[in-house]
């Protein structure tokens, strides 16, 4: 018969250390082994968002820009796309707006070349089931809130807050994030550091 450890303080150190020491080589290896994987999965989610929001093109180009947002400066990719001729038919930005109901809520919305909005596309989102969830067909072309056409430097706001914009019902809060992010990613293509509040 096996004898059993003494149960002393020594004893549970040494067993709580082991434990520790192997739950932390297997996160670090299933780490390893995941993160290209989701590397490569976000950026076609990526790609495949730029391509949604933009008039058809023949390749983008990325650059990162610095917008001022109410916590400071955040860094935007921003994605420039030319047709065969090179000439720029379009720009993306991924934009973000972290005061959602949820919290952050991202999107890749595309401008034309005069700055009007051709599309967006939800990236992240932690609102709502059933409400500010909606976001994501909600000011779409045939969506009751359609921004698709607009152009933010003719400002950007709900109109419950005086703007252009219908927000979604029972989801005021949403709809101004969504409406923040979209004049964050529009001072982003327009050379305006500064976001709309």
């Amino acid at each position: 018969m096996s004898k059993k450890a003494e149960s002393t303080l020594k004893n549970m150190l040494l067993s709580l250390t082991c434990i520790a020491l192997v739950a932390s080589l297997s996160l670090a290896l299933v780490n390893n082994m995941t993160k290209g994987p989701i590397e490569e999965v976000n950026k076609k989610k990526v790609a495949e968002a730029v391509a949604k929001v933009l008039p058809p093109f023949q390749e983008y180009t990325v650059d990162t820009v610095e917008v001022q947002m109410p916590k400071g400066p955040a860094s935007m990719a921003r994605f420039t796309a030319v047709d065969a001729e090179g000439n720029v038919v379009g720009k993306a930005v991924q934009s973000f707006d972290d005061n959602g109901f949820g919290g952050r809520l991202t999107a890749m919305v595309g401008f034309d070349v005069d700055g009007n909005i051709t599309g967006y596309e939800i990236l992240q989102s932690s609102e709502t089931p059933g409400l500010g969830a909606k976001a994501d067909q909600w000011f779409q072309k045939e969506g009751k809130g359609n921004v698709i056409g607009m152009n933010p430097a003719d400002g950007m706001t709900v109109k419950k807050d005086g703007g252009n914009v219908d927000a979604i019902t029972g989801s005021t809060i949403t709809s101004r994030a969504f409406c923040r992010l979209v004049s964050t990613a529009y001072s982003a293509v327009s050379g305006d550091s500064g976001a709309e509040q």
